[in-house]
């Protein structure tokens, strides 16, 4: 099926191991499979992969542009209705066996995807599951050449200082809170001045499913920190803070 998009859903399609993990999720989901909310739909992919198993599917997307394009690759399918519309203000009268919420960005700082859920959870079966189930965050010491918060991408240039360590991970249908504060404990690999973290995201599509980061899914964020000579071994105490949903600018780092 040729879908029309956005540009920007445009790459979303390419991006196939993203794709392919959300639709093996959805094909390993078992369930009565009577109403599943489709939240940030953008063109539909998501809600096509999900038609032949479900009666009802509302989708839900915020953009004018994208809902219209998911409208119209959906057309055919009388079980799936595509809504322009927040979440957060739209009126949910039913409640889904699934929600599927692909907002997803690297510790969901620069992403609305904890206020979503904690919002739509309410419209959730007692048994309702979600997804994807949930991430893992992982930050590592760098040295970086830029001085500003950036992503892993279009040409950014960093050397790795330690190996990944895991600092937060949690389920989507636990009551999360959205003021992240940490302190994380990384162990140096080698000695050397570094001057930034880089948190990692993996995404738990379910207990057997877990995605990396793709092209289009989660790109590494690298922070900066104060510059500091450490030595191989030597473990350096880094306190983390931002806020999920209110984007980088939330985002602040120090020494421990």
């Amino acid at each position: 099926m040729k879908f029309k998009t956005t540009p920007y859903h445009s790459d979303l399609l390419k991006d196939q191991e993203r794709l392919a993990s959300f639709y093996n999720a959805i094909l390993e989901y078992d369930s009565d499979n009577e109403l599943a909310y489709d939240l940030g739909c953008g063109s539909g992919v998501l809600s096509y992969f999900l038609s032949p198993y479900f009666e009802e599917i509302i989708a839900l997307e915020v953009s004018l542009k994208a809902a219209q394009c998911a409208r119209q690759n959906l057309s055919d399918f009388q079980n799936v209705e595509v809504v322009n519309s927040d979440v957060l203000s739209y009126d949910f009268t039913k409640k889904a066996d699934l929600i599927v919420c692909e907002m997803m960005d690297t510790a969901l700082i620069d992403e609305e995807q904890i206020p979503v859920l904690r919002h739509a959870k309410k419209f959730l079966k007692q048994n309702g599951t979600i997804i994807p189930k949930g991430i893992i965050n992982t930050a590592e010491l760098v040295y970086m050449e830029r001085d500003n918060v950036h992503w892993d991408e279009d040409g950014a240039k960093y050397e790795e200082f330690s190996n990944p360590k895991v600092y937060s991970e949690f389920d989507f249908l636990d009551d999360i809170d959205p003021e992240f504060e940490g302190i994380i404990s990384i162990e140096a690999k080698m000695e050397g001045v570094v001057n930034g973290l880089k948190i990692t995201t993996f995404v738990l599509l379910n207990d057997d499913i877990v995605c990396g980061p793709t092209p289009m899914l989660n790109p590494p964020l690298l922070i900066p920190l104060d510059e500091r000579f450490v030595k191989s071994n030597e473990f350096i105490n880094v306190k983390l803070k931002y806020i999920m949903g209110k984007g980088i600018e939330s985002i602040k780092t120090e020494y421990v």
